[in-house]
C-alpha cells in the first residue's frame, strides 16, 4: 500500500510520515502490522471524539439507511442539517444564529470574507502575520506567512498585516477596512493566545469603524479549548465566526456563522452570492449534530480543562521551554527545530503521534481527541519525556 501511496498521491511534503493504517478506536490508530499508536494529535484536531465514536458512528449509519445526497445546497430542508443549526444556535449569543455550511475550513474562510465585503461595500481585509486561514486563494490571500504564499502571486488585492497582540497595529482598521479575520488563539504561530484584552480592543475598533470582526475558530472550536468556542474565554463577541475540524467528529466540514441580517445578504444582489454543491451534506451533518450534541450534553468541556492541567503537571523537561496554548490545544516548545524534529520522529517510531505546527519549529504539537482518558495522557507523556531525556544525553556528550 505504501508503494502505491508514493506512486499514485500526490504528496504534499518531500517527507510524509508515511504510516499504513488499517484501523483506528479510541485514542489509538493502528497500522497493517496491527501495531498500536497512542494518537496526541486527532488529526490536527479534527477528530474531536476521537476514533469510531459509537454516537458519530451509529448518526452516520442510521443517516446512510434514509438518504444522502439529494441536492445542492439551500434548496431542500433535510433534518441533519438543520437540527445541527438549531443546536448550534442555541449554544451562541442570541444574533449569531445563522449558518452557512460547507465542506472545510478554508471553505468557510473564503464565505466570511465575501460576506465582509458584501455587507459593508468595502474591499480591504486585514489580518495578521503568521496566521493560517486555509490554502485556497482567498484564505491564502490572508495568510500571514509570505514563503508559503509568494510563488502563487498574484492573490487578491487589498489585504493588510498586522501583529497578533500589537494593539498599535490595530490604528490600520480604518473606515476603508471590510473586515479583520483574526485566529481566536494562532495556531500555525505557535498556540499564542490573545492577551492584555487585545479581542476586545479589536472589537471595539471594528464597532468605531465600522468594520466586521471574523474569528477563525476552526481549531479552538467545539470544545477543545473548555468553551465550546474559544471566543468565550475571553469575553468577546465576533460579527462572524468560521468553524471546521472538530465539528464534524473527523468527517469533512466547515461552516461560519452571523446575524441572519447578515446572512441574507448572500442570497440576493447577486442571488447565490455564495454556493456550494455539497455544503450541508445529510450524511456529514449527522456526525456534526452527534458530535455536538455529545459535546454539549456531557462534561467533556470541562474535562478538557482538568486534562490540560495534568498534561501541564507532566510536561516538565529541561528541554522544554514552555507549554503554550489552552485545554487540549497545546504546543511543547524546546530550544531548537532539531530537537523538536528529533522528539516528534522518535516518538512516533515509538507508538506516539504528535506533529508540528506550520511556522513555528519548535513547537511540538498536542491535540489529542477530547476524549483521551488520563491513564493514555501518562502514557503518551512518559514516551516524550524517556525521548527527551535521550536527545538530552545525546546533545551532552
Amino acid at each position: 500500500m505504501l508503494d502505491d501511496f508514493y506512486k499514485y498521491q500526490t504528496q504534499t511534503t518531500q517527507h510524509p510520515l508515511g504510516l499504513a493504517i488499517s484501523h483506528a478506536k479510541g485514542s489509538y490508530i493502528y497500522d497493517v502490522d496491527n501495531k498500536p499508536y497512542l494518537d496526541f494529535v486527532a488529526g490536527v484536531s479534527a477528530a474531536s471524539l476521537g476514533h469510531q465514536h459509537p454516537r458519530v458512528n451509529q448518526a452516520i449509519k442510521d443517516q446512510l439507511d434514509k438518504y444522502s445526497h439529494v441536492m445542492v445546497y439551500g434548496e431542500y430542508a433535510q433534518h441533519p442539517a438543520t437540527e445541527f443549526c438549531k443546536l448550534l444556535a442555541q449554544h451562541l449569543p442570541p444574533h449569531m444564529s445563522s449558518t452557512y455550511l460547507l465542506n472545510s475550513g478554508t471553505e468557510a474562510t473564503e464565505g466570511a470574507l465575501k460576506l465582509a465585503r458584501r455587507v459593508t461595500g468595502r474591499s480591504q481585509l486585514i489580518s495578521c502575520f503568521n496566521a493560517y486561514h486555509g490554502n485556497t486563494m482567498g484564505s491564502m490571500s490572508v495568510m500571514g506567512f509570505e514563503e508559503r504564499k509568494q510563488i502563487f502571486r498574484p492573490l487578491i488585492p487589498d489585504v493588510d498585516f498586522i501583529t497578533y497582540n500589537n494593539e498599535a497595529d490595530l490604528e490600520k482598521i480604518t473606515t476603508k477596512t471590510a473586515g479583520i479575520i483574526l485566529e481566536t488563539i494562532q495556531g500555525g504561530a505557535g498556540f499564542i493566545e490573545p492577551y492584555n484584552d487585545f479581542l476586545k480592543k479589536v472589537r471595539k475598533r471594528c464597532d468605531e469603524v465600522g468594520a466586521l470582526m471574523i474569528l477563525d475558530e476552526i481549531q479552538p472550536g467545539f470544545g477543545r479549548t473548555g468553551k465550546l468556542f474559544g471566543f468565550q474565554n475571553y469575553d468577546v463577541v465576533p460579527d462572524v465566526i468560521v468553524m471546521g475540524k472538530g465539528m464534524g467528529g473527523g468527517m469533512p466540514v466547515g461552516a461560519f456563522t452571523a446575524s441572519p441580517e447578515m446572512m441574507d445578504l448572500l442570497s440576493h444582489d447577486p442571488k447565490l452570492g455564495h454556493i456550494t454543491t455539497f455544503g450541508g451534506h445529510p450524511v456529514i451533518a449527522a456526525a456534526c449534530l452527534a458530535t455536538l450534541q455529545e459535546i454539549v450534553e456531557t462534561d467533556i468541556m470541562a474535562q478538557a480543562l482538568e486534562k490540560e492541567k495534568l498534561f501541564r503537571s507532566l510536561l516538565v523537561h529541561p528541554l522544554i521551554k514552555d507549554v503554550r496554548g489552552r485545554g487540549l490545544m497545546l504546543a511543547a516548545m524546546t530550544e531548537s527545530n532539531d530537537i523538536t524534529n528529533e522528539v516528534i520522529l522518535r516518538c512516533h517510531n515509538r507508538g506516539l503521534i504528535l506533529f508540528w505546527l506550520l511556522f513555528e519549529g519548535k513547537a511540538i504539537r498536542i491535540t489529542p481527541p477530547l476524549t483521551i482518558s488520563e491513564d493514555e495522557i501518562r502514557e503518551g507523556v512518559g514516551i516524550i519525556l524517556e525521548v527527551m531525556d535521550e536527545v538530552m544525553q545525546e546533545l551532552q556528550s
